[in-house]
């Protein structure tokens, strides 16, 4: 699972799971899109997004891991046909950390309908179809290789048993297509964090997401782990985690003898990971895969990248994106439509 139901916290309330964060260019300009409430969770009494929750993109233009602008969603209640209503808010500068800043509204809108902004930006919020794909015994054979420090031990497994878990799977989508204008040029850094008010006034991180397959890798064993990471923040991730991670990928890397200096290899892979957050530049066809990590594609291969990169050894799955039974389109939302 690249975030799915992640960690203790965020299977609470599947509202605010966010599942995935793709960044790529679109038709008009840079997209991002989180999906959120994975019908893997099963039926909860009310799906969508959260209305005490916020949803919001993070970017930073100056490479310190630390926010410069960003887009915040709030949603209201459901009406009796399911529909939310919800707010655009785009906070810069110092806002952009602040939790309390007002921002300025670029857009409001209803689930479901696509809707035109301020400089042109585009929304689109609702029920899609999931175009992840994970190998369930793929998936915990590497989590447990990464927490005991093995090589990934499959037994009988073969490519020909592979079967994706979220195939026919929902979520739901949050599309916000912004003109480039907006970003700037040249490299950015992207994150996204569902938070949820608290009762003494302020606001709870409940996951935080940048690269994919962080949590899979690293935390499936370890749920503590899982929600510290959702709570910290990008600029801390290394001095936090860094150790931790470079001794399980050194782990790995050692038991398959890929390394002449497997914890080397470890820092080194520690520090590409952390901060925690998905590079792009402005303006160029999205890859995550082994040349470059440069935002995501919706159909962009994931788990091989991240678990063949993490053991220096290559993983597959046994599938690919011809899993997925709803495909994403090329026109705006981009996501996959429900199956």
């Amino acid at each position: 699972m690249s975030h799915h139901l992640d960690s203790p916290i965020a299977r609470q309330d599947v509202r605010l799971d966010i599942t995935d964060l793709y960044v790529f260019r679109g038709e008009t300009g840079t997209v991002f899109v989180i999906n959120v409430c994975h019908s893997l969770a099963g039926d909860i009494p009310v799906p969508g997004y959260h209305p005490e929750g916020r949803y919001e993109f993070k970017v930073d233009t100056d490479g310190d891991a630390v926010e410069n602008l960003t887009y915040r969603f709030v949603f209201g209640e459901r009406d009796a046909q399911g529909n939310q209503t919800y707010v655009v808010r785009r906070l810069t500068g110092d806002e952009a950390t602040d939790a309390f800043a007002q921002g300025e509204v670029v857009a409001e809108g209803v689930t479901g309908d696509a809707v035109t902004g301020v400089s042109g930006l585009r929304v689109w919020t609702g029920k899609a179809g999931d175009p992840f794909w994970i190998e369930p015994d793929v998936l915990h054979a590497v989590g447990h290789a990464f927490q005991d420090g093995t090589k990934v031990d499959l037994g009988e497994w073969t490519e020909a048993r592979a079967t994706n878990l979220f195939a026919g799977h929902t979520v739901y989508s949050i599309v916000l297509e912004v003109p480039d204008a907006d970003l700037g040029s040249g490299r950015v850094g992207v994150w996204a964090v569902a938070t949820l008010a608290t009762d003494a006034g302020g606001w709870r991180s409940i996951n935080r997401v940048g690269l994919p397959m962080i949590h899979p890798l690293f935390t499936q064993f370890n749920e503590d782990l899982g929600d510290r990471l959702n709570a910290g923040v990008p600029s801390d991730d290394y001095a936090t985690y860094g150790d931790l991670v470079s001794k399980e990928i050194a782990g790995v890397v050692a038991a398959y003898g890929t390394a002449e200096d497997p914890q080397a290899y470890g820092e080194k892979l520690a520090h590409r990971f952390f901060p925690n957050v998905l590079p792009y530049t402005v303006g160029t066809p999205a890859s995550f895969g082994f040349a470059e990590w440069n935002g995501r594609a919706l159909t962009d291969n994931a788990p091989d990248v991240m678990f063949s990169t993490a053991a220096n050894t290559p993983i597959r799955l046994g599938i690919g994106r011809e899993s997925v039974t709803s495909k994403p389109t090329s026109a705006f939302p981009y996501v996959p439509p429900v199956a």
